[in-house]
């Protein structure tokens, strides 16, 4: 199977690094012309550089960021809703604040954009939303209820999106990762496991961590991510919509995708 995007405009929000960065990369090899997304212009120009795309510095993650991510770029074809945040934090003792900063980062970024984009995909006939969600938006981590929370909303989200735009030519799906070996989790194996080489950290958080139940026995890589929500937003997945596709290396131990 050849995926062809030529022609196609993809945006990845959060994209100068990990899973983000990994999915723009994908796309452009896929043909679609790449917008990078993210807060810091200079990483954002970096990654742009690298990939060969546009560069956008915007905080999706507050209002006045994505209106000015719209202004710059009114369409696109592809949208990927990568940009999230994630911390360890017992659940009561998560103040308000974080629950509220999370909720804008994790979801409300992804609906602020969709608002805005879906409908002119309609308009045309053909267009892609990916809400890239997490393995956590279906069996809540106890230290990280906040960002489950904001993962299951997401799941609503598409799912309601892709109810509201069928029979268009427009698709609405969100990708779950499980853990992936992204930036944050190095620098959370460095407080964890200090000392040990990362072959080893990994073994130890595969071990003792959310990963133990992985059917691979290792972490995710970006570029498995990547090849999944490139496949979504290709023609050759026209009948996958409203969906919740899992890219967990079997992590959730259920035979109900």
């Amino acid at each position: 199977m050849k995926i062809d995007l030529s022609g196609r405009t993809a945006l990845v929000t959060g994209s100068t690094a990990g899973i983000g960065e990994a999915t723009a990369r994908a796309l452009a090899e896929a043909g679609a012309d790449i917008v990078v997304n993210g807060r810091n212009a200079d990483r954002v120009s970096e990654a742009a550089n690298r990939l060969g795309g546009r560069g956008i510095a915007a905080d999706v993650g507050t209002a006045e960021g994505a209106a000015a991510l719209i202004e710059q770029l009114p369409d696109v074809d592809i949208l990927v809703n990568n940009t999230g945040t994630f911390a360890t934090q017992p659940v009561f003792e998560i103040p308000d604040e974080e629950w509220l900063r999370f909720y804008q980062v994790n979801v409300l970024s992804g609906v602020r954009l969709a608002r805005h984009y879906t409908p002119r995909m309609v308009t045309r006939g053909w267009g892609r939303v990916v809400f890239v969600s997490s393995e956590a938006g279906i069996q809540t981590p106890t230290n990280m209820v906040h960002y489950g929370m904001t993962k299951s909303a997401q799941l609503a989200v598409s799912r309601g999106m892709a109810q509201e735009v069928s029979g268009s030519g427009v698709t609405v799906n969100c990708v779950l990762p499980g853990p992936t070996l992204s930036d944050g989790v190095l620098e959370m194996w460095a407080d964890l496991y200090p000392g040990l080489d990362r072959a080893e950290q990994e073994h130890r958080f595969v071990a003792d961590g959310r990963a133990a139940t992985s059917l691979l026995g290792r972490l995710i890589r970006p570029e498995e991510v990547a090849s999944l929500i490139t496949y979504v937003a290709s023609d050759q997945a026209s009948a996958s919509t409203g969906a919740a596709l899992s890219v967990d290396g079997g992590l959730v131990p259920t035979i109900f995708p």
